[in-house]
């Protein structure tokens, strides 16, 4: 399977009803390939690295996912931080519009102040989240 993989295809590109003509693609990964997880994985190892430096701190990556677990709201920022810089190594930044943050615990019902990225987007504080197909709700029962 590898050694056709990375021979070049003709795709073309549909909404609704127009197409474009057939156009030659070389590089990249195909959408829904098993291998986009894994080359995802390994282009983020360092990201991954981070949970070893620094105690307390936890980085999940399934799949296209990332999770960052914290033990507090400031040490969640910290490691965010920490992520920023590593992602925008490598050229890739947070989608605030797909990302979230919530608390759980005993504290969780406690407003927080808002969370931003780097360049300013603020991150959504939510009371329930749906993760690998399980839900969480701000006590911590799934």
């Amino acid at each position: 399977m590898l050694c056709s993989y990375d021979l070049p295809i003709e795709v073309f590109t549909k909404h609704e009803r127009d197409e474009t003509k057939l156009f030659g693609v070389s590089f990249g990964v195909r959408q829904g390939s098993v291998l986009s997880p894994f080359l995802f994985n390994i282009y983020l190892d360092d990201l991954a690295k981070i949970n070893s430096c620094v105690k307390r701190l936890l980085i999940v990556i399934y799949a296209d996912d990332i999770l960052l677990i914290a033990p507090s709201v400031t040490d969640f920022e910290h490691l965010l931080r920490m992520c920023e810089i590593e992602l925008n190594f490598l050229d890739m930044a947070i989608n605030s519009s797909k990302s979230c943050c919530m608390r759980i615990g005993p504290r969780c019902a406690i407003s927080c102040a808002n969370i931003s990225t780097r360049d300013g987007r603020t991150l959504s504080w939510i009371s329930e989240l749906r993760y690998l197909g399980i839900f969480y709700n701000f006590s911590g029962e799934q």
